[in-house]
């Protein structure tokens, strides 16, 4: 069903509170930790918030768009206050449809698009006019606008073929590819022309008024498998050899080619990796903290029986492993699990098992090749209705529902260091008075004011209202 009426009330109702966590931290107040949950709530909002910006955390790149910046930051201030959904090729296919403007399998189950839009620049280095899964390089540009400027966050992995045998999908891997493609390897020149090749594809993916689009890219990515060129898995590569290689493509596009649009997302196969000693595994193959933006980790499910318990000890160590770096943390790839309720009873439980798990931003689920089974459910799916309640609970955030991740203004740009109590809040009203921007502890701070009273609480967090004003006026489209 598409319960278009429903899915506008309820973004009406949950504006204001998924926004809670990106203005306390603008503004000072000290209410980290709440819900977004729109429960007791009672004013509405007509569109979304504007996100501000923290001053503070940065992406590796010191010369990032403004827009990127953004991004980063204002997804920074969402954790552990919402998980995303991402859907690979929402809009370029579905389940019984291809290339159709406007549609998503997602929005016609739920009346939403995933607020994560993924895509695939494979058979771009080819020259190639469609990617690997046969989507037109000109439509993913058109379709990479349209995810933008509806608030979504897109994200770019790349298929490639082998650059030493010219290999695809199934066949792609050889010995020691990596080395050959290094500077001073044999191959070096192709992996040069590659990248040049995306740094063109790069520069087309703009806004109406030229704004280079922000994307989440994440090359190279299941790096700990076998199945691709540059895996180090089955001694393919050494894991040194392919640090060289993330740090080259890095060190490549952003300061030869001028790309500074990007976040970099790392992703593992956990399929190849001893949950036991997942952390150090991880470390052992990681870029540096100079190189990444996000540690992301492609996650498909374990055998019955000890699939969640495994499931959740993934999200806690790539969580625990982004916050000890201060970077961001996704489950850049994951399935759904079998059983009737795969998305409320397994997904949804995952994410909020604990204040750990509740870090990791969004879940991207796998593509829906037409007239096949997929990721992601669709009208009359087995799995449609659990996943409309999924959609409905007050954790997940879809496009519908999204603050303004690319604002690039704010109330602050001075650092401010805000106390925030977590263990036991109690329904109170509190306002803070914002003057001269100054390092301080979640009370004064200028020129508009901010209240907030706690609705319902749990421990390690709660539900609030929030007003905030300028004068008189509700600011940033908070009502």
């Amino acid at each position: 069903m598409r319960p278009d009426s429903r899915s506008r009330n309820r973004y009406r109702l949950r504006a204001t509170a998924a926004s809670l966590a990106l203005a306390a931290a603008s503004l000072g107040v000290g209410v980290a930790g709440a819900d977004r949950s729109a429960a007791g709530a009672t004013e509405s909002v007509g569109a979304p918030a504007a996100a501000a910006p923290l001053a503070g955390p940065m992406p590796v790149d010191p010369r990032a768009t403004p827009e990127t910046v953004a991004l980063y930051r204002n997804l920074k201030a969402l954790e552990g206050t919402a998980t995303l959904f991402g859907h690979q090729d929402a809009l370029a296919y579905g389940h019984d449809w291809s290339a159709v403007d406007g549609r998503s399998d997602v929005k016609d189950v739920v009346g939403a698009y995933p607020s994560v839009l993924g895509f695939d620049v494979g058979r771009l280095e080819t020259g190639s006019a469609a990617n690997i899964d046969g989507v037109r390089f000109d439509d993913m540009r058109r379709w990479i606008r349209q995810g933008y400027e509806l608030g979504s966050v897109i994200t770019l992995s790349w298929h490639s073929v082998n650059p030493v045998t010219g290999g695809g999908y199934g066949n792609n891997t050889s010995t020691a590819a990596v080395r050959a493609v290094l500077p001073g390897g044999s191959h070096h020149a192709v992996l040069v022309d590659w990248l040049d090749r995306f740094a063109e594809f790069d520069r087309t993916l703009v806004a109406a008024d030229g704004t280079p689009i922000p994307l989440v890219f994440r090359p190279y990515h299941e790096h700990s498998g076998d199945w691709f060129w540059w895996g180090v898995g089955g001694n393919l590569n050494t894991t040194a050899e392919y640090v060289q290689l993330w740090r080259f493509t890095v060190d490549y596009l952003q300061n030869e080619k001028g790309l500074h649009n990007l976040l970099w997302a790392v992703s593992p196969d956990r399929s190849r990796m001893d949950v036991g000693n997942l952390g150090a595994q991880y470390l052992a193959m990681y870029p540096g903290d100079a190189y990444v933006d996000v540690l992301g980790i492609d996650n498909y499910l374990d055998p019955q029986g000890q699939q969640y318990d495994t499931y959740v000890r993934v999200l806690e160590t790539v969580s625990a492993l982004a916050q000890e770096r201060d970077k961001l943390a996704a489950q850049t790839e994951t399935g759904a699990a079998g059983g009737s309720q795969p998305w409320t009873g397994f997904l949804l439980r995952a994410h909020t098992a604990n204040e750990q798990t509740r870090r990791v931003l969004w879940s991207l689920v796998w593509r829906n090749p037409t007239g096949g089974a997929g990721g992601a459910p669709y009208p009359g799916s087995a799995t449609a209705q659990d996943f409309v309640a999924f959609y409905d609970h007050p954790f997940t955030m879809f496009q519908d529902t999204l603050p303004d991740l690319y604002a690039t203004t704010g109330a602050s740009t001075t650092t401010t260091t805000t106390s925030t109590t977590r263990a036991t809040p109690t329904t109170t009203t509190t306002t803070t008075t914002r003057a001269t921007p100054t390092t301080t502890t979640s009370q004064q701070q200028g020129g508009c004011t901010a209240a907030y009273s706690v609705q319902s609480q749990w421990p390690g967090g709660f539900v609030a209202n929030v007003n905030v004003t300028a004068g008189s006026s509700a600011i940033n489209g908070w009502r």
